[in-house]
């Protein structure tokens, strides 16, 4: 027999999945979908976490009425407006018209912008304790993880915290909503390229959020996010370490070779590098053509890996546009503290590795080895320059001398 899935005796789960959507946000690969998490606490009175899609209305919907049969719902707390969140708000206001809303003062700017909703509202500050029936709800405001909005929402009787995007993946549920019995590697690959897409730029303010659940002191047995799977303690260190490393922009050993390739020349010098990288003794090494390779990889594997090795044609005078794009990316991310090598190829006008040469200073990155530029398709001219730059980049990485 059915019934709506329980984090515990009290507080249940009814978020979607959504395996139709192509693209996140639409930017971002979804090849195992995606969920919109949202939570019901019921004992004497009802309380909501966060609604999902509009898109998924229904379905929320007819999860909620099977918990709640003819009884209100009371409050909704909001800790994230974004709309894969947010977007059933105006339709849950009228359906049920007497719930009162709770969220801080930058969550009800955007609830009028939204919603036009304006009355019926808690406002909250971080710190701030609301108990609701045999619940008590603490709040901690989160800015910029990954909205101005953002905050956290701690049930205190049950130890459970309310993450919003916080250690968010990926993934659509697939009957599990549990980490100790989904497909976790699975989830933690697909929370490695979350946390790269959407909250890669703000690692400093998930710092600063880190910080102050630490400061609080906060006993948690449940993690919910608002896309992925509930985290317990049985697994929730191994999330907290990829959200602590990747905010950190702690890169680990390893090389990303990213090249573009008209004609094949430039890609050739790139399996030149890759071996030699593998040579020097880098055993993870990965090479993206730009050109084929889905943009969320290539992101997560930036923020994962230590080393970045860009090859680029000349393409109108400049850098090949898809390269130039992936570069754009890193830069609006602000990707901090990695090792840089470069080279490039041209025909009769050499001017990639020009345009792409000070990337290495805007980023504050390292610049490895001395770039190069392949001319037509003379490989043999540069085929030493290529193996040097594998072996410097390794050099780096693997931080040990080569001499």
């Amino acid at each position: 027999m059915y019934t709506v899935p329980q984090v515990t005796d009290s507080v249940y789960y009814v978020g979607v999945n959504d395996r139709s959507k192509a693209l996140f946000e639409n930017m971002w690969s979804l090849p195992h979908g995606v969920s919109y998490n949202s939570y019901l606490v019921v004992d004497e009175v009802t309380t909501l976490i966060d609604t999902v899609d509009v898109c998924y209305s229904d379905v929320f919907f007819h999860k909620l009425e099977l918990v709640l049969g003819d009884r209100p719902l009371d409050y909704l707390i909001v800790n994230h407006m974004e709309p894969d969140h947010g977007g059933s708000i105006g339709l849950l206001r009228k359906r049920y018209p007497d719930v009162k809303i709770i969220g801080n003062k930058k969550t009800f700017d955007m609830l009028k912008g939204y919603h036009g909703i304006t009355d019926g509202l808690i406002e909250v500050k971080s710190g701030d304790a609301i108990r609701v029936g045999k619940h008590e709800f603490s709040f901690l405001l989160a800015p910029m993880v990954h909205w101005p909005e953002v905050m956290f929402t701690y049930e205190q009787t049950q130890k459970i915290l309310f993450s919003a995007d916080a250690f968010g993946t990926f993934g659509a549920l697939n009957g599990h909503i549990f980490d100790h019995s989904a497909d976790l590697d699975l989830y933690l690959g697909e929370m490695s390229r979350y946390y790269s897409c959407i909250v890669g730029k703000y690692g400093n303010f998930v710092q600063k959020a880190f910080a102050n659940i630490k400061q609080q002191g906060l006993e948690v047995d449940y993690v919910c996010p608002t896309h992925g799977v509930v985290w317990t303690p049985a697994h929730f260190d191994k999330a907290y370490e990829i959200y602590d490393r990747l905010s950190r922009y702690e890169g680990e050993e390893g090389v990303v070779v990213l090249y573009g390739s008209m004609y094949g020349n430039t890609e050739q010098l790139a399996d030149v590098v890759a071996q030699s990288l593998a040579a020097a003794g880098v055993k993870k090494v990965v090479c993206y053509n730009v050109s084929h390779s889905d943009p969320s990889v290539i992101l997560r594997d930036i923020f994962r890996y230590k080393g970045l090795i860009i090859g680029s044609p000349t393409y109108c005078g400049g850098i090949f546009t898809p390269l130039e794009t992936i570069m754009n990316l890193v830069r609006i991310r602000e990707v901090k503290g990695r090792l840089y090598s470069i080279f490039g190829s041209y025909t009769w006008a050499p001017a990639s590795v020009k345009k792409l040469a000070p990337f290495a200073e805007e980023m504050n990155w390292e610049l490895v080895g001395t770039p190069f530029e392949l001319k037509m398709a003379d490989l043999p001219a540069v085929m030493e320059q290529a193996w040097a730059i594998g072996q410097e980049m390794a050099a780096k990485v693997l931080a040990k001398d080569i001499s």
